[in-house]
Order: C-alpha cells, then structure tokens, then sequence
C-alpha cells in the first residue's frame, strides 16, 4: 500500500498478510481523493476516520495538509500498526483513538469538515454510522460524510441529505453533503 498524493506521496508502509482488515485499494483511494479535491480546501479541515484499518486514509489527509486527523481503530493489532506508521512518517496532525466507533460517536462533541467511515462490509448496522453522524449533528456547516461500502448497503432513507455515490469495482463510496 502507500500515499497517493501530497507531502508523502510514494511512501509505502506494509500492514503484512496477517492483518484482518480490508484495506482500501489504491485505486479506489486515488479515485475517491481526486473527487474530493474538487469539493474540499484540504488544508486546514478537521478529519473523523472511522474503523482506521490500516489508517491509509487519516495517512492521505495528513499527506494532504489537513490540520487535524481523529483516527478511531478499536483492534488492537490495528491500533498498533497506525501508531507505528504515524511514528515513522513523523506525522503530528493524526490523534488515535482505541475505541468501539459506536461508543466514541455517541460521546462526541466535536464537529468535523471531514468525516470517513470504512466499516466492515459484513457489519450489518452500517447505515447506524450515518444515522448516529447525522442525529449528533457532527458535520460543520458544509461537512462532507463519506461512507465505504459494498453495493448491498441502502443509504436512501437518508433523503433528507444530499448524497451522490461512487463506485471503483467492488467499492462504493456515497458522499453525504450537509444542507443549509
């Protein structure tokens, strides 16, 4: 795996053939980034990554220039490998969180321009994601949710949020805008 784009770009880091995580492809990654660069000042913006993984994705908005990345992992093997990558990189914009997702959103109190959530493709409540960012209003003012999933996963009873979605093979991405 490595970053795509920005102050690391080309820097590769290895989470090895044990790890359990799905990781986001870098083509779909590259894909998904060139979107958003189309919709969002990557500096300066404030970062929620849900189920961090490997931690890929705070790694490209740190890369990127955001001021600050809240990265959320609740496996402690994962956990681990993102503490280390960051140590690595020397990366100071990125704040790991070892917590059940569920229970860190229910708890915070800070609002995001930028929230990814990567859940497991066979978690069977991914839409209570969504639902939990938008019932505690947790986007700024013209926040951007994005969600990874599979093609099975329904968002459309969010209708009450603009959202488009994307996909790149067997990887979805639906972009949830904040209304006014």
């Amino acid at each position: 795996m490595r970053i795509v784009s920005g102050k690391y770009k080309g820097r590769r880091f290895d989470p090895g053939k044990k790890f359990v995580a799905r990781p986001t492809t870098d083509f779909a990654k590259e894909n998904l980034f060139n979107v958003l660069s189309n919709i969002i000042d990557f500096s300066d913006i404030e970062v929620l990554d849900l189920f961090g993984g490997t931690g890929s994705i705070s790694y490209e908005f740190a890369s990127r220039g955001a001021k600050s990345i809240d990265c959320v992992e609740m496996n402690h093997n994962h956990y681990s490998f993102i503490k280390s990558v960051i140590n690595d990189l020397k990366i100071d914009t990125i704040n790991t969180y070892k917590a059940d997702v569920f229970k860190f959103l229910s708890r915070c109190r800070k609002k995001y321009d930028v929230i990814f959530a990567d859940p497991p493709f066979d978690m069977e409540n991914i839409p209570e994601v969504a639902k939990m960012v938008f019932e505690n209003d947790m986007l700024s003012p013209e926040g951007v949710l994005i969600m990874e999933h599979s093609a099975k996963t329904d968002f459309s009873e969010y209708s009450s949020f603009l959202h488009e979605t994307r996909v790149y093979g067997r990887v979805c991405f639906s972009i949830f805008f904040k209304k006014d």
